[in-house]
């Protein structure tokens, strides 16, 4: 099995670190990785307005021309040790389909390698970045009416993501499908057998459109995670349906390429 890293930031990220494209690709193949992708967060569709404080959560799109271009020289310089991908970590946002499909149609063509996440809800008139921090958690708690309410939507949103008409270029890996739970040491919660038959609608969505599944260890260095993005019926239930399962560090800094790897190979197998 090739060793891959298949979710990997880059310095274009503008809450992630100032390590080179270079310094990430050493640190792959220091590791013994054959492959790994650069996901960084897609520009976000230009009428939408970033909630975050900093409006930190994606890549300029005047950035993006050079995001392409350093990675273009980057695989020429490293072909025959490592195999550079070209990706990008997409935003599904309910509401901006039609200005995301523009982006893949104008963009997708210099993409290898790409994901589909989620990580914006709406909260009445306006949306919340569910991963951003415990306070604009319970934001949306509230704005929500409950957890459950949270997990509903977060899930109807991957759900919406997976079967929409996003052009020829959509990506076609999901993005650490239990995001929702970066803070559920502090919001502790169980999920119910609605959440549950709702994941499970995913996943079916998953195999149905011949979609990857991203196995994202980001959440183990993650304080209030504390684990994969994915619980272990989920996996049983992806194997059951030979949903593809790809690697992903989720690295925002150079030292975290191919974080826990082993991790992934006990619950990929």
């Amino acid at each position: 099995m090739q060793k891959r890293d298949g979710h990997i930031h880059t310095p274009f990220c503008p809450h992630g670190s100032n390590d080179t494209l270079r310094q990430y690709a050493e640190e792959a193949l220091k590791k013994g990785f054959d492959s790994i992708t650069f996901t960084e967060h897609a520009p976000l569709p230009p009428s939408f307005t970033d909630p975050t404080p900093l409006k930190d959560s994606a890549m300029a799109q005047a950035s993006l021309e050079r995001y392409i271009n350093e990675i273009s020289r980057l695989k020429k310089e490293y072909r025959g040790q490592l195999a550079i991908r070209t990706g990008l970590e997409v935003d599904y946002i309910a509401e901006f389909e039609d200005e995301i499909t523009l982006f893949l149609d104008t963009y997708g063509p210099y993409l290898d390698d790409s994901i589909l996440s989620v990580h914006f809800l709406r909260a009445g008139s306006s949306y919340l970045c569910l991963d951003y921090d415990e306070h604009t958690f319970k934001e949306l708690i509230s704005a929500c009416g409950s957890i459950e309410a949270v997990y509903e939507q977060y899930y109807r949103s991957i759900y919406s993501s997976i079967v929409a008409s996003l052009g020829s270029n959509k990506p076609k890996r999901v993005g650490h499908i239990t995001l929702v739970q970066k803070f559920i040491k502090l919001f502790p919660y169980s999920m119910s057998e609605h959440i549950r038959g709702l994941v499970s609608q995913c996943l079916s969505a998953i195999e149905e459109n011949g979609m990857e599944l991203d196995f994202n260890t980001s959440g183990l260095r993650k304080t209030y995670a504390g684990s994969v993005y994915i619980e272990d019926w989920m996996l049983n239930e992806a194997k059951q349906k030979k949903i593809p399962l790809v690697f992903g560090s989720d690295a925002h800094q150079a030292g975290d390429v191919g974080y826990a790897y082993e991790t992934f190979l006990k619950g990929a197998n």
